[in-house]
């Protein structure tokens, strides 16, 4: 997979500050992406006209196993923004897809990162990105929250709306980038 780097790192325990005079703006943009939707993928696009390198940060829960298993939605991840690193104008290593434990925050400070990238559907969002921008920001002033919108297409569509419309045999193709309705088509053949 050329220009976008796979990767699995554990959040540092450490709170220090990103190095702010490396060259590179880096976002961390987290989220369970189960799977990815057009909307995190125009996130993703609009965000690499304000940073240098956004990191695509699949967050690690024990307890949650996910409709795809971490390692799957990597690969579904990085083959949906696989456009972005063939034009002539991306560097590779722009977009990097990892996975972490953790508070994001401290993840973010370990990848030297300036901002942490997050989309707003809508009104109902704005009420926890707030609180956990808040906290963030309370336990490392440094990295500051970045609110994407997405355009209004998108904005009501969720990965669990694009699971139930999926599981009940509903039109979700035009939500999702192909490789993963292709990936979302072969997981409801397999039997049970």
């Amino acid at each position: 997979m050329v220009g976008i780097i796979l990767r699995s790192v554990s959040a540092s325990a450490s709170d220090d500050p990103p190095d702010l005079a490396s060259p590179l703006r880096i976002a961390v943009y987290p989220g369970s992406f189960d799977p990815i939707t057009n909307g995190h993928v125009e996130i993703v696009e609009r965000a690499l006209h304000l940073f240098d390198r956004v990191i695509v940060a699949i967050g690690r829960h024990a307890s949650k196993p996910g409709y795809f298993p971490i390692e799957e939605r990597m690969e579904l991840i990085s083959a949906s923004l696989m456009h972005l690193t063939h034009a002539p104008h991306q560097r590779p290593g722009r977009v990097v897809v990892a996975q972490f434990e953790g508070l994001v925050i401290r993840y973010a400070a370990a990848q030297g990162a300036r901002a942490i990238l997050r989309g707003l559907r809508g009104h109902g969002d704005v009420e926890p990105e707030f609180q956990m921008a808040l906290a963030n920001r309370d336990m490392v002033p440094t990295i500051e929250t970045v609110f994407l919108v997405p355009r209004p297409a998108q904005q009501y569509v969720s990965s669990s709306l694009i699971r139930e419309i999926a599981h009940h045999g509903g039109e979700f193709e035009r939500y999702v980038p192909a490789a993963v309705a292709e990936a979302m088509h072969r997981r409801r053949a397999r039997p049970v």
